[in-house]
């Protein structure tokens, strides 16, 4: 037979009850945040990858719905700045009442500080699919010399 110690506060034994208890609040709080986020009430920003290669940085953000025109890319002082607007698409009267709107518009702003090894005047940026790329290329590392001291 095996003992076993009681704890009559064991939190775990109490889990399942108040994951029940608190599963409807938690939902209600979910869609209540969830609807909260349409219009300019939340701020949001594309999802961006970030890869070094031995020629460079790409940089691939995720802007599905934002029109090319819409988007900034700015590069000062080694910092490269990606900003614009996504805007909402008209609401149409006809269509019937939203029962939950869970896309993000706005303005958004995303920053990167780079090193200083980036060619600035290389950079290059495509806009295909709503993936904006960037290609940062490298600048060629100073190579290594002997100095000579020079004689009196």
């Amino acid at each position: 037979m095996t003992i076993t110690r009681w704890r009559p506060l064991n939190a775990d034994a109490m889990r399942p009850f108040w994951a029940d208890a608190m599963s409807p609040i938690s939902r209600m709080m979910d869609d209540f945040f969830a609807n909260q986020r349409s219009g300019d009430m939340m701020a949001w920003g594309p999802n961006v990858d970030i890869v070094e290669n031995p020629d460079g940085f790409e940089i691939h953000a995720e802007l599905p719905g934002v029109k090319e025109e819409d988007v900034n890319i700015t590069l000062d002082n080694n910092v490269l700045t990606l900003s614009g607007e996504k805007k909402q698409e008209v609401r149409e009267e006809n269509k019937g009442n939203y029962c939950r709107i869970e896309r993000s518009y706005g303005r958004f702003e995303r920053s990167f500080s780079l090193p200083n090894t980036i060619k600035a005047e290389n950079v290059r940026a495509s806009f295909e699919d709503g993936v904006l790329r960037i290609t940062l290329p490298k600048a060629e590392q100073a190579k290594s010399r002997s100095i000579q001291i020079a004689k009196k």
